[in-house]
């Protein structure tokens, strides 16, 4: 019974300490935001009269033609068409261990080229520069994820060709 009495009074004792610290602070606000409300007049008056100076001594600027930023290359180009291909990459599981993951990609960008009729034909490809076919960051790490020796057996991508005829090959949504 006693301990009972002791822990109580000794909380209602911190619980008295607290709400003192708490109206300490608040009458500190209160003090620091009369002492800002009770600015003289004459000093007021004396900054209205020193930003009027200022604006006056400031010559009135004169309107230039701000030019925009030079545009550099928008990553978000506009898309010409798009496709999602499910390739197979069973055939790189011929190759011997070491070398399976790279012909894994070589095969993506085979099946790609081919099926987005990335190649130009004849001499369309001695005129214009050449198209390019990248493939992203994505993508080559889905492949190398288990290594160099265990490439997945097939992988979903997603296809986007932009106006220039640049193919770029995204992993798939939701994979």
């Amino acid at each position: 019974m006693k301990e009972e009495k002791e822990k109580d009074e000794e909380k209602t004792e911190e619980e008295q300490q607290e709400s003192a610290e708490i109206t300490e602070e608040a009458e500190e606000e209160k003090r620091t935001a009369e002492t800002a409300e009770e600015i003289p007049e004459k000093e007021e008056e004396t900054v209205e009269e020193a930003v009027e100076a200022e604006e006056e001594e400031m010559p009135t600027p004169v309107e230039e033609e701000v030019k925009p930023p030079p545009e550099e290359k928008i990553e978000e180009e506009e898309i010409v068409e798009e496709r999602i291909y499910t390739i197979p990459l069973g055939k790189s599981w011929i190759m011997p261990s070491k070398k399976r993951a790279p012909k894994a990609m070589r095969i993506i960008k085979n099946f790609v080229t081919k099926h987005m009729k990335l190649e130009a034909r004849g001499e369309e490809k001695e005129e214009e520069e050449a198209k390019k076919l990248i493939i992203s960051n994505e993508v080559n790490e889905r492949v190398w994820r288990r290594g160099i020796e265990k490439p997945p057996r097939k992988i979903r991508v997603r296809a986007a060709k932009d106006k220039e005829g640049n193919i770029t090959v995204y992993l798939a949504e939701g994979d």
